[in-house]
């Protein structure tokens, strides 16, 4: 969809001038698509961060029984993004040989990103490898989030029926997303306050994706399924490398069912939305 610029501009044929009437309609259609793609990104990404907010409220101590549950449900719901949902779409424009590229640097970019994480922490004797999990779940959410705006502002830009579903569609899968990201920065020693702030910065790029795809949606498009692959990498690795490993450090006999099924029920979270 050819973009409209709200400038002055001089056309051929007849009345060359264009008529100041026509010119403010133009620029009321544009700045209505602009509110709607940031509002409708905002509606998608934001819902996950205030409705799973009320879980900072809990005591420290129900806090601490809960998040070990959490962080198993955290575990499906990071697969099932990865597998259902980022690289099928990637897949719907790219080969499967690209994807799976894209997917690979994902991974060893966040093992480097992790790395130098822990080349910056770990220089003390009381630092521990979980807590890389929180910077990287929160750049990895940044690319979730940038890209879920920059689809809900494509589809806005399309029409605002297709807009709004696909704006309550972003909010359904980043509500669990969201209540799995709490619990992993609480478990990685996060004050409420700062999960809570932590959180809500990350799902504030979701702007910077509507805005990016309103201003260049001939390019935008093109480039969208290498950051799925990407994300889908980025959550791979977090879900496969820090998390899963940490869910052994409990009884086996004692937690074990109950991790797979909060595991499951995760993915089928996604799988079902």
């Amino acid at each position: 969809m050819a973009l409209v610029t709200c400038v002055p501009r001089v056309v051929t044929g007849p009345g060359s001038k264009l008529p100041k009437v026509l010119f403010a309609v133009l620029c009321y259609h544009r700045t209505v698509e602009l509110l709607a793609a940031v509002s409708l990104s905002l509606v998608g990404s934001g819902s996950g961060v205030l409705i799973a907010s009320p879980l900072l409220l809990l005591k420290p101590e129900t806090r601490l029984q809960l998040v070990p549950g959490l962080v198993s449900y955290a575990v499906g719901t990071l697969l099932a993004v990865s597998l259902l949902e980022l690289v099928p779409q990637a897949l719907d424009s790219l080969s499967a040989h690209t994807v799976l590229s894209m997917l690979l640097t994902g991974i060893l970019g966040f093992f480097m990103f992790e790395k130098l994480v822990l080349w910056r922490h770990c220089h003390t004797s009381d630092c521990t490898a979980h807590d890389v999990s929180a910077p990287i779940v929160l750049l990895g959410g940044s690319l979730h989030n940038f890209t879920d705006g920059a689809i809900v502002g494509a589809a806005a830009l399309t029409s605002l029926p297709l807009g709004v579903n696909t704006a309550l569609a972003v909010a359904a899968h980043q509500i669990p997303q969201e209540v799995s990201d709490y619990a992993i920065l609480l478990n990685a020693g996060y004050s409420r306050t700062r999960a809570l702030l932590m959180n809500a910065l990350s799902a504030s790029t979701c702007v910077g994706g509507a805005l990016a795809v309103y201003a260049t949606s001939g390019w935008l498009p093109a480039a969208l399924p290498f950051v799925l692959a990407f994300a889908a990498g980025s959550f791979l690795y977090v879900a496969m490398s820090d998390l899963i490993p940490g869910l052994h450090h409990d009884s086996i006999e004692v937690s074990a069912v109950s991790q797979l099924v909060l595991i499951v029920a995760g993915v089928g979270t996604i799988a079902s939305l």
